[in-house]
């Protein structure tokens, strides 16, 4: 059984209190994914809702006219995670969620991506659960298969790739991480790390060390489907030095596979390692 949030008990204990409005009064919340950061690719359902919701709490978006698009008089609360900086730790993000929820407001958690691919979405929706507040979740495009499409990138494709592996390159502290063995497993399939620009030493060496070949062709694609977007080729034996490129910056998608052989000429580069990398390599 899932173990109760710390806060669940405070909340608990809030909604107790003589002026919180009675359970029918309370208002719902929409988990709702934005996409990866062209606002085009919101679905129409979740900008519907982002335009009527009371209370915006959303993640440090790559889109900023969504937020452009909320109530003048919503509430928008930014809660944003970067690397090394948490704005608002989770657990406070739960209880912030669902004390709005309880005063009787409809609350969107706008999120980048898909709410239930590494973005929180179903510990939020848990804890939601666990106080009886409703919670519907909108689906949103996730970071693979959109930097995929935009960088002609096809996740599957018959003779190539009939699966494809969804892994997170960050664990938490004390966590087990990858299981290489198992990823480097299959020949015909596609594996797409998210979050894993500063993990491309280890992601090479763990799939090499379990028998992926090193010439194993590697995108790595950074600030996908966006304007920004610049994205690279290598081979698996050449990721960390592809890595350190300046061209490239977080959020960075790894895409590992014979369907990187796909992409588009124009908009993945072939890197070409310097001759010192080339040594070092050696």
């Amino acid at each position: 059984m899932l173990a109760p949030d710390p806060h669940t008990s405070i909340l608990l204990a809030l909604n107790r209190r003589a002026t919180a409005p009675p359970k029918r009064a309370w208002g719902r919340v929409w988990l709702i994914g934005a996409g990866p950061g062209d606002p085009d690719l919101i679905t129409v359902a979740g900008l519907k809702l982002v335009r009527a919701a009371d209370v915006v709490v959303h993640d440090r978006l790559g889109a900023p006219a969504l937020l452009a698009e909320c109530r003048d008089d919503a509430v928008k609360i930014d809660v944003g995670k970067r690397a090394g900086k948490h704005a608002l730790p989770q657990p406070e993000i739960n209880a912030l969620l669902a004390q709005h929820a309880m005063a009787g407001r409809t609350v969107v958690r706008l999120k980048g991506g898909d709410p239930f691919i590494f973005g929180r979405g179903g510990e939020e929706m848990l804890v939601l659960r666990q106080l009886g507040i409703q919670v519907d979740v909108v689906p949103g495009v996730t970071a693979a298969s959109a930097c995929a499409a935009a960088t002609g990138i096809p996740l599957t494709h018959r003779g190539l790739a009939s699966e494809v592996s969804l892994v997170t390159a960050h664990h938490r502290d004390g966590a087990p991480g990858c299981d290489w063995a198992q990823l480097a497993s299959g020949r015909d399939r596609t594996l797409v790390f998210y979050m894993g620009l500063s993990q491309a030493q280890a992601i090479s060496e763990g799939l090499l060390g379990h028998g992926l070949p090193a010439n194993t062709p590697v995108a790595l694609i950074s600030n996908g489907a966006t304007a920004e977007q610049e994205a690279l080729r290598c081979t698996l034996d050449t990721l960390p030095q592809a890595a350190s490129s300046k061209k490239l910056a977080s959020p960075c998608l790894i895409v590992v596979g014979a369907v990187v052989n796909l992409a588009h000429p124009r908009r993945v580069a072939r890197h070409e390692p310097t001759e010192e990398a080339a040594l070092w390599a050696a």
